[in-house]
């Protein structure tokens, strides 16, 4: 088990920018493929981006692709979200998770074995 604790989330104009981070402690980081999720008010939780062991495959909803950028920094236990031209059509509570196996499908949120509590990015405009 890992716990994961978001931060980086706030109110931001539409086509600014927010880097949300996601914090690890528990179990060895690199043995996990981590992914953010979002849930927007009043829908079902959504893929958004993922990424593998190493960094080095990463995967991204069609709806941020190009503007979302997904990070991680194994030696200091954390993972990024790098959001640039925000619409506000982002605004969602923000999750970050952690896959123990890696072996379903990065996108599928079954697969994932423990999230965090969420951040709350809100754009106006």
């Amino acid at each position: 088990q890992v716990q994961l604790v978001e931060s980086g989330g706030g109110l931001v104009q539409a086509g600014g920018s927010l880097r949300l981070s996601c914090a690890a402690s528990g179990r060895t980081f690199s043995n996990y493929f981590m992914g953010w999720f979002r849930q927007p008010p009043g829908k079902e939780r959504e893929f958004v981006a993922a990424i593998s062991w190493s960094g080095g495959v990463t995967y991204y909803a069609d709806s941020v692709k190009g503007r979302f950028t997904i990070s991680r920094v194994n030696a200091k236990n954390a993972v990024y979200l790098q959001m640039n031209s925000l619409k506000p059509e982002d605004t969602a509570v923000y999750y970050c998770a952690a896959d123990a196996t890696g072996w379903g499908r990065p996108t599928d949120q079954y697969e994932y074995d423990d999230w965090g509590q969420g951040t709350q990015v809100t754009v106006s405009s």
